[in-house]
């Protein structure tokens, strides 16, 4: 069985994008306590993200790009080792 890249990398990326988003969003609303170190971390890959409104917005764009790649190169790399018995 092969695995589709784009559909894989569409999928994976949303996921992390609106983990991010959301993780953002209920930092903000519990005053920054909520997966405070989770979010520094991830300010330290992402450029330009921070814990706001607007770097909840950036970090959705980063996460579903970053998603998207991990996810396709996932499915390719899965679909050049493995074997079809077909």
């Amino acid at each position: 069985m092969k695995l589709n890249p784009r559909a894989l990398g569409f999928s994976v990326g949303l996921i992390w994008g609106i983990a991010i988003l959301f993780i953002t969003l209920a930092s903000l609303w519990t005053a920054r306590a909520y997966g405070k170190y989770f979010l520094y971390t991830i300010a330290s890959i992402y450029p330009g993200y921070d814990i706001t409104t607007g770097g909840a917005l950036l970090g959705l764009c980063y996460g579903f790009a970053d998603g998207f790649v991990f996810g396709w190169l996932t499915a390719v790399l899965y679909n050049f080792f493995v074997k079809d018995k077909e």
